[in-house]
């Protein structure tokens, strides 16, 4: 993956230029697969995983982790505002995910002004080892399972670089059985809980973001030690919102605006979860969440039963 015909364009327009010009062919020429997950072969490469291996990670550099469609582009919006603030400088949205391009693409983080916010799909076992050797910050964002699969499969018929799916049921089996981009939901979140550190990791659900923004970014700026008073809260929080962010999409996201920012709901799953299919994700919440910390976060009884 060179990117060398694309110089002089940021990073995160080169790759949103490739992702709407990729044409759709079958799943197995758009994914490849690394130590057993899937990844999006427009937008990652072997030789990219390699060298995330000796990636060398910054004390003060803040990761944001997510499995796909849990807020990603939501929550580096929202650091890149409050970085803005606390150090008076305009923010650069070039970031992409670290796993994203080129390794010529990752070598440039090495360019990159403190404080560097970095975000990642990647398993905890494939997070570069540095990260936990500096202590760096790290944010982790869940949302409901049910409404996370949604959004997937809507994601995957809206962006070129992904599989289409043909219809709901098609994608939920994938789903279900983690042969989608980043693997199985229920282990990626059970793996970050088994080897959660209070203190240097955050996590925070997409749907008390919802519901109390103002709180949320408040516990982002303490955890993150980017101190805001009320006014800076409140400016963060109207630039920062849903429909704030849908309506600037297509300058942050080109012409792919819409498929980023959809709707950004809770509950929209019960429009297309089946009684049957619901139970099976009740198990499976059951079978790796149920009782751990994470699990207990996402407070599935309110968001996930019928």
């Amino acid at each position: 993956m060179s990117d060398s015909k694309h110089s002089g364009k940021h990073d995160r327009e080169m790759l949103l230029e490739m992702m709407h010009s990729t044409t759709k062919t079958s799943a197995e020429d758009l994914l490849i697969s690394y130590k057993g997950i899937l990844y999006p072969s427009v937008l990652c490469c072997l030789e990219t995983f390699q060298a995330l291996e000796t990636f060398e990670a910054r004390e003060d550099d803040i990761l944001v982790v997510t499995y796909p469609k849990s807020g990603t582009n939501w929550l580096v919006q929202i650091l890149y505002e409050m970085v803005s603030i606390v150090h008076n400088k305009e923010p650069l949205l070039d970031t992409t995910m670290i796993e994203f391009g080129s390794p010529e693409i990752l070598a440039r983080f090495k360019d990159r002004p403190s404080p560097r916010i970095i975000s990642t799909h990647l398993q905890f076992k494939n997070i570069p080892k540095s990260m936990f050797e500096k202590k760096v910050k790290i944010l982790l964002v869940l949302r409901n399972p049910k409404d996370t699969a949604i959004s997937f499969y809507n994601f995957h018929n809206s962006l070129p670089p992904l599989p289409s799916y043909n219809s709901w049921n098609l994608f939920f089996k994938d789903f279900i059985s983690g042969k989608v981009c980043y693997g199985p939901y229920f282990e990626f979140v059970a793996a970050w809980d088994n080897h959660f550190n209070d203190k240097t990791m955050m996590a925070i659900t997409f749907e008390e973001m919802k519901v109390d923004f103002p709180t949320a970014l408040k516990k982002i700026s303490e955890f993150c030690q980017l101190p805001l008073n009320e006014e800076q809260i409140d400016l963060v929080a109207r630039c920062t919102s849903f429909n704030s962010m849908k309506e600037q999409s297509e300058n942050t996201h080109g012409k792919l605006g819409d498929s980023f920012f959809r709707k950004g709901e809770i509950g929209d799953w019960k429009n297309c979860f089946t009684e049957d299919q619901s139970k099976v994700v009740d198990e499976m919440f059951e079978k790796y969440l149920a009782g751990t910390k994470l699990g207990k976060m996402l407070n599935y009884a309110k968001y996930c039963k019928w």
